[in-house]
This record gives C-alpha cells, structure tokens and sequence, in this order.
C-alpha cells in the first residue's frame, strides 16, 4: 500500500526557516512525480511546488527564491525547505504523489493542479506569526 507521511511543520516568526519531510513507503519515490501543496483556512488547496523523476522542479509564484522542492532518493523522502517564511505562508501543508498505475486522469510531470495527484498524506501544519 502507498503511504506518505508528513513531518517538519511548527510554528515560527516570520523571518524564519522550516524544513518539511514526506517519507514514503510502499513504492520508490523517485519513480513518481511529487508535489507540496498548502491549503489555508477558508482557502482552497494550492499547489506550491512539484518535481519530477529526473528532479526538474517548479514553484508556483508566491514561493519562488523562498522554498525549495528536493528528494532523497536513497531516504525515499521529499523535502520541502522553506525559508524567510511569511504569515501569508501559514497553511496545513500536503505532500502529494501520481501513481501513473491508479490514476484515471494519466500524470503530468511538474503539474501544480491538485486533480493530478492520487496518493496524499495527512497534512502538517505551518503556523507563521508576524
């Protein structure tokens, strides 16, 4: 059974650095195209950062030159290293993945849409205070 597990979430001043982790397990994370997303209170999910199998990366715009998408493919573990974190930045945050053998819509290497990604973990929150 796929799994991914979030951790790394807390709260910090704006200013600050958090790192998040998502181990996976259950399949070979580096065989998969992965995502971060975030979704703030009364706000919808918004994809925040993707990468595909050969690590090409994407950012949506309002993290770009802050955070930073990576895998360790020996770990099975995606990262999120977030830096200069603003309060506009707080958000339960997803790591995401396409299993291209379970989805019914096909994968899309670097896709910032949460429609693209079937496998999902349980979220960790990143509180960010001003």
């Amino acid at each position: 059974q796929v799994q991914l597990v979030e951790s790394g979430g807390g709260s910090v001043q704006a200013g600050g650095s958090l790192r998040l982790s998502c181990a996976a397990s259950g399949y070979i994370a580096s065989r998969y195209y992965m995502a971060w997303f975030r979704q703030a209170p009364g706000k919808e999910r918004e994809g925040v950062a993707s990468i595909d199998t050969v690590d090409n990366l994407r950012y949506a715009d309002s993290v770009k030159g802050r955070f930073t998408i990576s895998k360790d493919h020996a770990k099975n573990t995606l990262y999120l290293q977030m830096n200069n974190l603003k309060p506009e930045d707080t958000a339960m945050y997803y790591c995401a993945a396409c299993a291209a053998d379970l989805s019914a819509v096909g994968c899309v290497a670097l896709s910032l849409a949460e429609w693209r990604y079937n496998v999902w973990g349980q979220g960790t929150q990143v509180t960010v205070s001003s």
